[in-house]
């Protein structure tokens, strides 16, 4: 690939040009984390034979908890070299939305925000909210967050559908057990060398003063925008940027990639795999519940992975669900 980068009239066309310095550039990550690793391994086989060989027992806790943090980090590599989807590289835009149920449903979407977040900052994501749009008393109706990182999308994309909770609700006088619903729509950013022809004049767009918190200067002033795609009927807004002309720009962003993930759906369904991915989200079918009485118990429906710890996967630990997911497509289980 380097040869080819430095091949005469390589840049002449500029978008194919760009996929391949991507690639590589991926290429020489996964390669460099693997040699790191490499290399570690062969420190602590050197240390571990030294202190055998000096009857030095204080080398095995070093040695351990060395070898321990190592299986962690190739575990995690290994599930990198899962992803294979052409755009599981690409940053990740998720959408939720609360559910019938009032408050509590608000409530619960509010949690699995905070899920994906604390998740993110695991990854050593970046987190920007796009729009928020916050609940009649408590949690939020329906929110955006654009999640950056390599193979943000990638990961994520196991997250999309509906997500069941069962728990005491907290709003109840009564005491008694609610069940409530989010849906999770999850979308790759699609950058500007991916063509999806938007005619402008089949734009419909509105400018209104943003709800959220930022500020006089976002409050005060019509910065926040809500574009309509006519043909499709898709709608994306956006009110987190303090200018008008940045929300116009995220706005376009998040129809780029609805207007993707439309055309890939028709594709699917054209070749009649529907299912997985693209499975439509809808009340009843969830892909995972979340009970927190009378027992404890985070359970994916599509792979079985299930755990008693329901608070770590609150806090946004969900590699078991992502590996689990991840494992299932690989062989073909849900492709």
């Amino acid at each position: 690939m380097e040869n080819k980068i430095q091949a005469p009239g390589f840049w002449d066309e500029p978008v194919g040009a760009q996929k391949v310095m991507q690639e590589l550039t991926g290429l020489k990550d996964t390669a460099a984390d693997y040699y790191a690793m490499r290399r570690r391994y062969e420190d602590m086989e050197t240390l571990w034979r030294l202190g055998m060989d000096e009857k030095d027992e204080s080398v095995y806790s070093d040695v351990t908890e060395a070898m321990q943090q190592l299986q962690a980090e190739i575990e995690h590599l290994e599930l990198t070299l899962m992803l294979s989807g052409e755009y599981d590289a690409n940053n990740a835009i998720v959408t939720l939305h609360a559910g019938a149920g009032g408050t509590e449903a608000q409530d619960w979407a509010q949690m699995l925000l905070r899920m994906y977040v604390r998740w993110a900052e695991k990854q050593g994501f970046t987190v920007d909210t796009l729009d928020f749009l916050a609940g009649d008393e408590a949690g939020v109706k329906s929110a955006t967050l654009l999640i950056s990182g390599r193979n943000a999308y990638g990961y994520l994309r196991s997250e999309k559908g509906v997500h069941r909770l069962v728990r005491i609700s907290p709003f109840d006088a009564s005491g008694r057990r609610h069940t409530s619903f989010a849906a999770v729509d999850i979308m790759p950013e699609i950058d500007e060398n991916v063509e999806i022809a938007i005619n402008p004049a089949d734009l419909k767009v509105d400018t209104y003063r943003a709800s959220g918190a930022g500020g006089q200067h976002i409050n005060k002033t019509d910065s926040a925008v809500r574009m309509t795609h006519i043909p499709t009927g898709i709608i994306v807004q956006c009110q987190n940027e303090r200018s008008q002309i940045q929300n116009r720009e995220q706005c376009m962003k998040l129809l780029r990639a609805r207007l993707f993930e439309l055309e890939q759906r028709k594709q699917a369904e054209k070749k009649a795999e529907i299912g997985g991915e693209y499975q439509a989200i809808e009340w009843g079918s969830q892909i995972r519940s979340y009970v927190f009485h009378p027992y404890s118990l985070a359970k994916d429906h599509r792979t079985n992975c299930e755990t008693g710890n329901i608070q770590a996967v609150m806090d946004g630990e969900l590699e078991a669900f992502i590996e689990a997911y991840l494992k299932g497509l690989k062989t073909g289980a849900r492709e």
